[in-house]
C-alpha cells in the first residue's frame, strides 16, 4: 500500500508526539520541549528531547531521530503499516486504499535510490583508487580532514564518457538517464553527467542519496565548463525543494540554536571542518519559498551568510525578497557580511573560526539588510534619488503580507528615511546678548535677522493657509521656547506648506540662536500685522497663565499640522487605487474619516476657545 506524502503529514500533524511517547517514557519538560533519558541507550543524564511543534523527537547521545511513525516502529518494533493504521486510529483518520499508479512511482523511486546509492558507492571507489589522486591533492590543499572525506562522501569521476554506465551496467539505459546520472541526446549514444569532477552526494532529509554535484578540478582541459555541475530535476531530487546537508545540520541546529545558510556545498563543508556543523546551503539557485519555510521549521531565524562581493550581496538581497511575503510573528531572517571579497571558506583560512564566529555572533536584521542596501544602491544627491530610495523601500514593504509586521516595517523605514533626507539642523554655539543697564547687564528680548522678519511679515499678511496658521506663528513668538519643542513636527508641517512653510523655516532658524532661557518673548517687529481679530485664541491673550497658554499653543500646533499629513497620505492612497484597488479603498475610508474627525476637533477648539475668550470679557 502506498500512502501519500500529504496523508502522512496530516497524520502526524493530528498526533501529539509527547503524548505518545510519555506512554513509555517519562517525560519532563524543558521550555517548548520535554527531555527525558533516552530509551535507545543507556545514560544517567537526560539528552533525550521531544519536540511537539516541529513534530520529532532527537538524542544528542546516540543520535536517535524521528518523528511519531518513527517512534512507533524504532521503540514499539510495530512494521510501519500496523504503526500507521494504530496511529490513523488514534487521530480518527480512515487510511487510504491501495492506489497501484502511486504503489508503481513508489518503485520506480526506490529503483532510482538503488542506482543513486550504487553510483555514490562507485564514486567513493574511485576516489580511493589511482585515478583519484588528482582529486585527493585537491582536498588536501582544502584542507579538509580524512574524516570530514569521509563522512561528507567525497568520491570522484573519471573522464571517460562511459564509464559509469559500464560500473552500474546491471541498471538499464532508461534508469541511469532518469536518475541523472546519464544525458541522452537524440541520434547519439548517451553519455555520463558527470566526468572529471570531484564529486559531492546530495541527500534527502532522510540522508538518502538523490543527487550529486561535481566540482571540475581541470578548467584547462574544458575551459567552456560549469565549474560546479548539479544534478537535474529528477523524481527524486528537486532543487527548489531541497537544502544539501540539511540531514546532518538539522540535529546540530537543534544543539546551537541556530542555522547557518552559505552559498554552496563547499562552504557549507568548510564550516563543518572548522567545527561549525549546522550549516546548509541552496543548490544552485536562489534560496526558495520552500526552503525559507524548510528553515523556520528548525529554527526561527535562520542566518545568511553570503559571500562578501557584490553577488553574494545581491544573493541575499534576492532570499530577502522570497522572505518578506512569508514574515510571519517570530520568524525572519539574519544577515552576516563577510569583508568584501572574501567567502566563509577563505575567512576561515584567512582569519580562522573565531573571526567568522564573532561575525556569526552580531547578524544583522532583515529591515537592517533592506535599509543599508538600498541606501547603497546608488547617488542619493539629490531629492530625485532620495524619493526613488523611499519608492524602493516602500516597494519592499507592500510585499510582505503580515498586517502588523507590514505596517511596522513601513513605520520604522520611513523614520528612517526621515531621519536620513532630513536632518536636523546642527545647534549653533549660543552667544548671550545684553546691554547694560544702571543695576548691570540685562538680558535682551530675542530678535530675529531681517530676512526672517520679512518672511514673517508676508505669511502673517495672508500667506498662511487660515486663521489658525496666523495665530500659531503669534503664539511661537510670544513663546519662543516652544519652537524647540515643536521642531519636528513644525519641520514636517513646513515642507508639505508652501504658504506657511517659509515662516517656519525663519522661526526655525532663529530659535537655534536665541537665548530662550530669558522666556521673553521675541522684539515686535515694525510693520508685523497682529493675527486676526476673530481669532479667539487663549494663548494669545495677555491675562493668561504662562504655563495654560503653552499647553493650548501646543494643541493649536497638532491641529495645524495632522491636516496637511492627512490630506498628503489620502492623495497617496487614492494613486495606489490602480495597482491595488481594495486596499486603497479602505486607506481612503480611514483616512477621510480622520479628517472629519479633525475637522470637529478644530471646531471644538475655535468654540472653546472663543468661550474662554467671552467669559473672561465678562
Amino acid at each position: 500500500m502506498a500512502l501519500s506524502p500529504q496523508w502522512l503529514d496530516e497524520l502526524r500533524a493530528r498526533i501529539t508526539l509527547s503524548a505518545v511517547i510519555g506512554r513509555t517514557t517519562r517525560l519532563t519538560k524543558a521550555g517548548h520541549e520535554f527531555k527525558a533519558c533516552c530509551p535507545f541507550h543507556n545514560e544517567k543524564t537526560p539528552s533525550f528531547y521531544v519536540n511537539d511543534a516541529k513534530g520529532f523527537y532527537h538524542c544528542f547521545g546516540c543520535e536517535a531521530h524521528g518523528d511519531v511513525i518513527r517512534w512507533m516502529t524504532d521503540q514499539r518494533g510495530l512494521p510501519f503499516m500496523d504503526a500507521v493504521k494504530e496511529l490513523a486510529a488514534e487521530a480518527g483518520m480512515e487510511v487510504p486504499r491501495p492506489d497501484p499508479r502511486e504503489a508503481e512511482r513508489a518503485e520506480r523511486r526506490a529503483s532510482l535510490h538503488d542506482v543513486t546509492t550504487a553510483a555514490q558507492e562507485w564514486f567513493e571507489h574511485n576516489l580511493r583508487g589511482a585515478e583519484g589522486a588528482h582529486a585527493r591533492a585537491y582536498l588536501g590543499r582544502r584542507g579538509f580532514s580524512e574524516a570530514i572525506v569521509r563522512e561528507f562522501g567525497f568520491g570522484f569521476a573519471p573522464e571517460d564518457r562511459q564509464a559509469l554506465k559500464r560500473a552500474l551496467a546491471r541498471f538499464e539505459e532508461p534508469m541511469l538517464v532518469e536518475s541523472g546520472m546519464r544525458i541522452a541526446v537524440e541520434e547519439k549514444e548517451p553519455y555520463d553527467r558527470f566526468r572529471g569532477r570531484l564529486m559531492l552526494p546530495i541527500h534527502d532529509a532522510r540522508g538518502r542519496v538523490i543527487a550529486f554535484g561535481g566540482r571540475i578540478l581541470d578548467a584547462d582541459v574544458s575551459p567552456n565548463a560549469p565549474k560546479y555541475l548539479n544534478s537535474p530535476d529528477t523524481p527524486l531530487f528537486d532543487k527548489g525543494r531541497t537544502l544539501y546537508n540539511l540531514h546532518r545540520a538539522a540535529p546540530a541546529a537543534r544543539q546551537s540554536g541556530r542555522m547557518i545558510v552559505v552559498e554552496g556545498y563547499m562552504d557549507a563543508i568548510a564550516l563543518a571542518n572548522a567545527g561549525i556543523r549546522e550549516a546548509v546551503a541552496p543548490l544552485g539557485t536562489a534560496l526558495t519559498e520552500n526552503q525559507i519555510e524548510m528553515l523556520w521549521r528548525q529554527v526561527e531565524r535562520p542566518i545568511l551568510c553570503f559571500d562578501g562581493d557584490n553577488a553574494g550581496q545581491r544573493a541575499a538581497m534576492r532570499a530577502i525578497q522570497r522572505a518578506l511575503p512569508l514574515l510571519r510573528p517570530g520568524h525572519s531572517l539574519a544577515i552576516v557580511r563577510l569583508p568584501a571579497g572574501l567567502d566563509p571558506d577563505d575567512l576561515l583560512r584567512e582569519q580562522g573560526v573565531a573571526a567568522l564566529e564573532r561575525l556569526l555572533g552580531e547578524p544583522v536584521s532583515l529591515l537592517d539588510m533592506l535599509w543599508e542596501f538600498e541606501k547603497a544602491a546608488g547617488p542619493l544627491n539629490s531629492p530625485e534619488d532620495k524619493a526613488g530610495l523611499k519608492a524602493r523601500l516602500m516597494d519592499h514593504v507592500e510585499a510582505i503580507q503580515h498586517p502588523d509586521i507590514r505596517a511596522l516595517y513601513k513605520r520604522e523605514l520611513s523614520d528612517r528615511f526621515s531621519a536620513f533626507a532630513f536632518p536636523p539642523r546642527p545647534q549653533r554655539e549660543f552667544t548671550p546678548r545684553r546691554e547694560w543697564k544702571k543695576d548691570g547687564w540685562k538680558q535682551q528680548a530675542p530678535t530675529l535677522d531681517p530676512r526672517a522678519a520679512d518672511r514673517l511679515r508676508r505669511a502673517m499678511s495672508g500667506g498662511a493657509r487660515d486663521s489658525l496658521g496666523r495665530a500659531v506663528l503669534a503664539g511661537l513668538m510670544r513663546f519662543p521656547d516652544q519652537i524647540a519643542r515643536h521642531e519636528h513636527a513644525l519641520s514636517d508641517f513646513a515642507r508639505r506648506d508652501q504658504n506657511v512653510g517659509p515662516a517656519i523655516d525663519s522661526l526655525l532658524e532663529a530659535a537655534e540662536a536665541l537665548d530662550l532661557r530669558t522666556q521673553s518673548p521675541i522684539s515686535q517687529l515694525q510693520g508685523l500685522p497682529a493675527p486676526p481679530e476673530k481669532a479667539h485664541f487663549a494663548f494669545l491673550d495677555e491675562g493668561i497663565d504662562p504655563g495654560d497658554a503653552r499647553e493650548d499653543l501646543a494643541e493649536a500646533v497638532s491641529l495645524l499640522v495632522e491636516r496637511p499629513a492627512l490630506e498628503s497620505a489620502l492623495a497617496e492612497a487614492t494613486a495606489r487605487f490602480e495597482r491595488d484597488p481594495e486596499g486603497s479603498i479602505a486607506e481612503q475610508g480611514r483616512l477621510r474619516e480622520r479628517l472629519l474627525a479633525l475637522n470637529e476637533r478644530l471646531k471644538q477648539f475655535g468654540r472653546r476657545k472663543a468661550a474662554a475668550t467671552g467669559d473672561s470679557d465678562s
